[in-house]
């Protein structure tokens, strides 16, 4: 965990999260980066786990990044190495030795094909990452694998986080009951495209890869693709999904929107959301934490771009931190927001609280409510664009000087 004090909007512990049969987990204090604390997670899954993936869009991708996206078309996973302090991106030939010698290193352990290892690291980019002493230590930490486990493990994959991040449900497929839990880590370079953010989901249930793939790119299109919190997409964006079957509920599902898989597709939405503005309440330097709902729109990608771009202005943002109900600033965000609207029927709400209405203040405007809302953590803003009925949400942080602060200071 970082020096930095918690995050105000931090939730008050780490949730319960249950163990998922099949999947084992260790940490350890390697020295990457960092020294005193964890600093590399490893997971062993059961044979034939399904896997799926969903990663950064960075044409500057880090190389486990690259490594995963060819290891993913096999759908099987093994193993899971995840380091933090160090991105290995732009890195170059020396990147893509060193997730090759610690995979390799990790699959003799395992006794399985490199290829079903998959492979992270978040921290600083453009340094070598030191692979051996992460090899080194492997062999112990191949002695500590056990069940549970989630609260270290998620504080080893941690950089600039000032706290832990979990989630879990139950959820019924072809009536059995089966388990989820997931950790993720991230609080800057947070605009996902698909943020420094990773996030692993693991569960018992039983479905083939290509049906978890397209579960998990819906999930994800809803939660960590509805985050941001400085607008810039990292090197290093790694969401996977891993099914161990161990539930051992049927499978011959016809597709991602198969009835049986209903509640499963709910629950795991459930839980990457919750993940997802886990990693917004750590914002860094975030003090408040903003919902913004669009109507309205020509379609709900286009509510989404608006709401994107609300989110995203650091004119906005920084007028939250200052909790000033300042609606020009969003009206500027619609309107350059490239997607249609209509200037004299946008509708403006702070705190549930009306503003602007048809293009134009409401008369007789009381300030005093909203003011009373700005000044608390949880923000909600809602505009209609009224040009259609395409609608989303995205969550987000005000802007604060912890953030430059936390920023200027990171590599040393």
């Amino acid at each position: 965990m970082s020096d930095l004090p918690v995050s105000p909007l931090a939730p008050g512990a780490f949730p319960d999260l249950p163990a998922i049969a099949g999947v084992r987990v260790a940490t350890r204090a390697c020295g990457v980066k960092y020294k005193g604390r964890t600093d590399v997670l490893l997971a062993a899954f059961a044979p034939e786990t399904q896997a799926a993936g969903v990663f950064t869009k960075s044409l500057t991708a880090s190389a486990p990044v690259d490594w995963c996206r060819k290891c993913l078309t096999g759908g099987v996973a093994n193993g899971l190495i995840v380091n933090s302090g160090n991105a290995n991106a732009f890195t170059g030939r020396l990147g893509e030795e060193a997730v090759e010698q610690v995979v390799e290193a990790v699959a003799d352990r395992l006794a399985c094909r490199p290829s079903r290892v998959f492979a992270a690291s978040t921290g600083v980019i453009g340094e070598a990452l030191n692979f051996r002493a992460i090899t080194d230590e492997l062999a112990a930490m191949a002695g500590d694998l056990a069940a549970g486990g989630w609260h270290a493990a998620a504080q080893a994959i941690m950089t600039t986080d000032t706290f832990p991040k979990g989630a879990a449900a139950e959820a019924a497929v072809n009536g059995r009951t089966v388990k989820i839990a997931g950790i993720a880590k991230g609080s800057g370079m947070i605009a996902p495209d698909m943020a420094t953010m990773l996030a692993y989901v693991f569960t018992d249930a039983a479905i083939p890869a290509a049906v978890l793939q397209d579960l998990l790119a819906d999930a994800c299109d809803r939660s960590f693709n509805a985050i941001t919190v400085d607008s810039d997409t990292s090197t290093s964006d790694t969401l996977m999904l891993f099914a161990t079957g161990a539930a051992g509920n049927e499978q011959g599902f016809s597709g991602p929107d198969d009835p049986a898989l209903a509640d499963f597709r709910a629950k795991l939405e459930a839980v990457t959301l919750d993940l997802a503005q886990q990693v917004v309440r750590d914002g860094e330097g975030a003090s408040k934490f903003i919902e913004i709902t669009v109507t309205g729109a020509a379609t709900d990608a286009a509510a989404k771009t608006i709401a994107l771009s609300i989110a995203n202005s650091p004119l906005v943002k920084t007028a939250i931190a200052g909790e000033d109900a300042n609606w020009g600033r969003v009206v500027m965000a619609v309107g350059k927001a490239g997607e249609r609207a209509d200037r004299d029927r946008l509708n403006i709400t702070m705190g549930g609280v009306t503003i602007a209405k048809n293009g134009l203040a409401v008369d007789g405007y009381d300030e005093a409510p909203v003011a009373a809302h700005m000044r608390g953590q949880e923000i909600d803003i809602a505009v209609d664009v009224g040009v259609g009925n395409g609608r989303a949400t995205v969550w987000t942080c005000d802007l604060t000087h912890g953030y430059i602060s936390i920023n200027a200071d990171y590599r040393s």
